[in-house]
């Protein structure tokens, strides 16, 4: 906690862009500290290079690091492989690990 505000990362697909801006905005208007994705390479169609993958991999990595919690956005029950080893992680650390669906 932050001055008495949870810290919650959002993790999952790309391809759900507009549900990690309609939950960000929910989760913060609840009173929580959001930690969200800055590209969208999926929903926008942007083309991310293995380095770059992995450079965002270790960035988001860091985020769950701050994080009291992850926040899965698991759209229809989907969990991808790089979702998955963020939960690993997640539950590695001892962080909450809260799910959309």
């Amino acid at each position: 906690m932050v001055n008495g505000f949870t810290v919650i990362t959002l993790c999952g697909s790309t391809k759900f862009k507009e549900d990690f801006i309609r939950v960000s905005e929910e989760l913060c208007l609840s009173g929580n500290i959001v930690i969200s994705l800055e590209l969208f390479g999926h929903a926008d169609g942007k083309v991310i290079t293995p380095e770059i993958k992995e450079m965002l991999d270790r960035a988001h990595r860091a985020k769950i690091d701050m994080s009291d919690a992850i926040y899965v956005i698991n759209k229809g029950g989907y969990i991808g492989e790089s979702t998955k080893g963020e939960i690993e992680y997640a539950k590695e650390k001892g962080k909450r690990i809260i799910y959309m669906e």
